[in-house]
């Protein structure tokens, strides 16, 4: 009868570590996929803000030389955080962050390879040559419409483009 007793209670306590073990492989699960899809749903939300800096732009009807430069100040910033140098845009859709912005078919944002202060004087170079052209027939600056493209592969914008209104 002593044994029979020692018998369960052995059992009984190795039906206890079983459930414990159990309990604790499927909580490490569940909390695992709890974190991997918190992780997910904050880089979709950075991703949305980096994105809504350019698309913000999509549907105005009054974008100035200001607004592009200001856009292509964002764009910079982007490419010399990730430590690209400006880049030639090719057909393809690239594979990583650069962001390229283009006005009347000319790139105009940079990345490593100049200082803040040429950058400052090319972009004051483009509202400068833009206020010169106002006078009395043309008493406004001209605007523009923007078209942004998403990347597929890293669902940001990789390119912003502005054509002067007519």
């Amino acid at each position: 009868m002593e044994n029979a007793s020692k018998a369960l209670l052995m059992a009984a306590g190795v039906l206890m570590g079983l459930l414990i073990i159990s309990l604790a492989v499927y909580l490490y699960t569940n909390l695992g996929l709890t974190a991997n899809e918190t992780l997910q749903k904050i880089s979709e939300s950075e991703t949305r803000q980096f994105n809504n800096q350019f698309t913000v732009y999509e549907n105005k009807n009054d974008i100035t030389i200001y607004d592009v430069v200001s856009v292509a100040n964002i764009a910079t910033d982007n490419n010399k955080y990730y430590d690209f140098a400006k880049k030639t845009l090719t057909s393809s859709e690239p594979t990583d962050y650069y962001v390229a912005v283009i006005l009347e078919g000319n790139q105009i944002e940079y990345g490593t390879e100049k200082k803040a202060l040429e950058i400052q004087n090319e972009y004051n170079g483009l509202v400068e040559g833009q206020i010169s052209g106002i006078n009395s027939t043309n008493p406004e600056l001209p605007t523009y419409t923007c078209q942004t493209f998403i990347s597929l592969k890293t669902q940001r914008v990789y390119k912003v483009v502005f054509t002067k209104k007519t």
